[in-house]
């Protein structure tokens, strides 16, 4: 059975999660320990999930060939604020992961540009290296896109607002909204909400959406969204998401990756 390898942003913790719940073929389950897994392992215990924690130099020798193996590595959300160091990184951790990996799957989206190539760019690795794409091919725009299905339906949610500014939230981003907020060079300091404010209001902003994916795993997504319009004097939107895209684009590797062992 293959080894499969998701090299993520933070903001793709309950997806995953929600992947690994769902798929029983899964036997063993990686988790690359840095300073960024602290969020996944939490949740995984929550549920349940059994896992190992290891570091990268271990790897290797922890892989069993007769399961389907899962490795995680989750990398920084303040990687965002420089996209070209963002591609830089996932990169080389894509060429380190492709030594022992059948598949891997990248959690992002083309972030700025710069992980639009990803399947030219690193066609000469030894297993084939996909990152999330929407039905027609064409990579998500970022993770509020990855949530609503793709560009058609983000712009859509867009529209229907009437030009009034709305801050789509996920449970992660109300988790992390002000790291993010940061990385994503809306403010240089979210801590200053006098200023935050001025630059949401300047940007039209009126409104929050609050994106019900389905899933459950941050528990305060709910009282974070509130604190968060509490704090800029927005209007609560209640909107459903889903994390449909992502289990298909995982689904779609993995039956790529299974069909590559039957042939060989």
């Amino acid at each position: 059975m293959p080894v499969l390898t998701f090299i993520a942003c933070r903001m793709f913790e309950d997806e995953i999660i929600h992947i690994i719940e769902k798929d029983s073929l899964i036997n063993s389950l990686l988790i690359v320990n840095n300073a960024d897994c602290g969020g996944l392992t939490d949740k995984l215990r929550d549920t349940g999930s059994e896992y190992d924690l290891v570091l990268e130099s271990e790897i290797s020798g922890r892989l069993n060939k007769g399961n389907l193996t899962i490795i995680v590595e989750m990398l920084e959300l303040a990687l965002h604020a420089k996209p070209d160091n963002l591609k830089k990184v996932v990169y080389d951790k894509v060429r380190e992961m492709s030594e022992y990996s059948d598949g891997i799957l990248l959690f992002y989206g083309l972030c700025g540009n710069v992980l639009g190539k990803v399947d030219k760019e690193l066609a000469d690795l030894p297993c084939p290296v996909r990152i999330l794409k929407e039905d027609n091919g064409d990579i998500i725009d970022d993770c509020i896109g990855a949530v609503l299905g793709g560009r058609a339906a983000y712009l859509e949610k867009l529209k229907s607002f009437h030009g009034v500014g709305t801050f789509f939230m996920t449970p992660m981003w109300a988790a992390h909204w002000r790291e993010m907020v940061v990385s994503a060079g809306m403010t240089p300091d979210s801590d200053n909400i006098k200023l935050s404010k001025f630059v949401f209001d300047y940007a039209g902003y009126k409104n929050v959406a609050k994106m019900d994916t389905g899933l459950s795993y941050e528990k305060e997504f709910e009282p974070k969204v509130k604190e968060f319009a509490k704090l800029f004097d927005f209007n609560i939107v209640e909107m459903t998401a889903s994390p449909e895209l992502m289990v298909r684009c995982y689904q779609q590797l993995k039956a790529e990756v299974l069909m590559a062992h039957i042939i060989t």
